[in-house]
């Protein structure tokens, strides 16, 4: 009897037609201007595998390094928007493919479903109140971002150095349903600023709280990438501040990023990529301060 193709056949079949569109989509639009952004696609694909690894948005590495290049406030939120709907969404998928080949077998997974429901519905209704109401950050972005990132870091690098390990839930109490909520609509807000918090803000607290740390990061992940999707209409449409050739060549990477974190994560102990976590997220909030 034919042995029917693997999950992972399918997925490198699908990989390898998007890169050759892809390929012809770039070939057909060269130019030599074009052609200088091509070292985004590291970055793409650097932004990727730490957002995909940690639960982290990638604006957490596409910001600072806009900020560096002298991309304004609009543009650095717009393009990290625009690069995450890619490697977020593969990242999502990923993720999700191993929730759906793991629920059976391993009780602590089955929570990641009302996780992501009360959290991405409460991050997309945050996200858009945001952007009809045209509130902003309360101070230059750069600020902002600083002082939330050092936050999360200091948190999370004292969860993992400090604090004492929780046992694993398989179901939520009532404070837990809460929680979600309120991390969905002021995460939404915070990601319609910075094009990252929601994501940091769920994982930080699955972790506190003693959720298995692969199902924090997937469904951080997963709700991540259903926010940065409902935010693109705003930055493609009402107030398109996209900048388009440095998504032509991140974007792409981005996926490969995204498809790549869950194998990456599986080589490493959970503390360590807590660690990672937290190190990053720390160092990156005070090199924009730094800057500043």
């Amino acid at each position: 009897m034919k042995q029917a193709p693997s999950p992972l056949s399918y997925k490198a079949i699908g990989l390898s037609v998007f890169i050759f569109i892809w390929i012809l989509v770039v070939y057909g639009l060269h130019t030599v201007e074009l052609l200088q952004y091509y070292s985004f696609s590291l970055l793409g694909l650097v932004g990727a595998i730490f957002a995909n690894t940690t639960g982290a948005g990638g604006g957490v590495v596409f910001i600072p390094m806009f900020h560096q290049l002298g991309f304004s406030e609009q543009e650095s939120v717009a393009t990290s928007f625009a690069i995450q709907s890619f490697g977020m969404t593969a990242g999502a998928v990923t993720w999700f493919l191993n929730y759906r080949n793991l629920k059976a077998e391993q009780l602590s997974w089955r929570p990641l479903p009302s996780v992501v429901l009360l959290a991405s519905v409460c991050s997309v209704i945050g996200l858009s109140f945001s952007y009809q109401s045209s509130i902003g950050a309360p101070v230059a972005m750069h600020h902002v971002f600083s002082a939330f990132s050092v936050f999360l870091g200091i948190a999370t690098l004292y969860i993992t150095l400090v604090g004492k390990p929780p046992q694993e839930h398989q179901s939520h109490a009532y404070v837990d349903y809460v929680a979600f909520a309120v991390i969905g609509l002021v995460g939404g807000v915070i990601t319609a600023w910075l094009s990252v918090g929601v994501g940091e803000l769920l994982a930080v607290y699955l972790i506190l709280r003693g959720y298995k740390v692969t199902l924090a990061i997937a469904a951080a992940v997963i709700v991540s990438a259903i926010t940065v999707w409902s935010g693109l209409y705003h930055h493609i449409w009402e107030q398109p501040h996209v900048v388009w050739p440095v998504v032509l060549f991140a974007g792409p990477a981005a996926v490969l990023g995204g498809i790549a974190a869950k194998t990456i994560v599986g080589l490493f102990h959970v503390r360590t990529v807590k660690l990672f976590f937290g190190g990053y997220v720390l160092i990156s909030g005070v090199f924009i301060a730094l800057l500043s």
